[in-house]
């Protein structure tokens, strides 16, 4: 049985004209230059961590900015040391999101 993960199937220049963006605007968030990104979107093979990348930033809508180390060694500490608290946690900031705005 074979799988396809949805990152394999990114089409970036589909994703760019459905923000708006120019070439430039859209590649630049997450390292590639205009031209590089140009390629990609011609057909040319898209390494995965910038396929991962363009996940994070544009589809969901990750500011890659504000991400720190830290941030990511509480996660991992507190995945070892309270699975149940994490996966809680996980499960009510989900809830929160899907959430609408109250009025």
């Amino acid at each position: 049985m074979s799988t396809v993960k949805v990152a394999e199937r990114v089409d970036p220049r589909e994703i760019r004209r459905k923000l708006g963006l120019n070439q430039q605007q859209f590649w630049s968030k997450i390292g590639v230059t205009q031209s590089g990104g140009s390629r990609y979107e011609s057909g040319r093979n898209m390494p995965k961590p910038v396929r991962e990348l363009l996940r994070l930033v544009h589809v969901e809508q990750i500011d890659i900015q504000r991400l720190r180390r830290e941030d990511f060694e509480v996660i991992e500490y507190l995945k070892a040391e309270d699975p149940e608290q994490f996966k809680a946690l996980r499960k009510a900031a989900k809830s929160k999101i899907k959430k609408p705005p109250a009025v």
